[in-house]
């Protein structure tokens, strides 16, 4: 998808809700129609040969749920597992992966005005997966398409799109 088909997307008629949650010092926005709960962290159970970022296994409900923790996938400076730590439970494609982030902060509604397409610049994050860039006040927001970086091949968790 380029650029342009993205920021279309971004930007069809009407404001879209985002779930917001902290990485280290960013502030990132997911679609909140993707996300089936959230949960404060347990350890799950650890995978042989597993990329460090897959920390483990939990059961949800007698669903198996891998774990992928965003902040060692983003190559956060720290990874602390403190009272604020949570789970987002996705619900993708019908396959539910749970992600650990640092907080949760709200539900934001985005108007389509408010919504920039993001630079192309070399990141951790795969550009495919990055939205855009959302505003609100003095808030910066990096939308990211979950889906498509739950479904990246270096990832192995989600098909990919047919």
């Amino acid at each position: 998808m380029g650029m342009m088909e993205k920021l279309d997307d971004l930007t069809s008629p009407g404001a879209r809700e985002y779930l917001t949650f902290r990485l280290d010092q960013e502030e990132y926005g997911i679609d909140i129609l993707k996300v089936q709960e959230i949960r404060g962290y347990e350890s799950p159970t650890r995978v042989a040969d597993a990329p460090p970022f897959i920390k483990g296994v939990v059961n949800l409900r007698g669903t198996i749920v891998p774990i992928v923790d965003m902040r060692l996938k983003f190559n956060c400076s720290k990874a602390e597992y403190n009272s604020f730590t949570v789970v987002i439970i996705l619900n993708l494609r019908s396959r539910i992966v749970g992600i650990v982030v640092d907080s949760v902060s709200d539900v934001m509604e985005l108007p389509a005005e408010s919504l920039k397409a993001a630079p192309d610049i070399e990141s951790v994050i795969d550009s495919a997966a990055v939205l855009g860039l959302g505003s609100l006040g003095d808030r910066m927001l990096i939308l990211l398409d979950i889906e498509r970086l739950m479904s990246a091949p270096d990832m192995g968790l989600v098909g990919s799109t047919d």
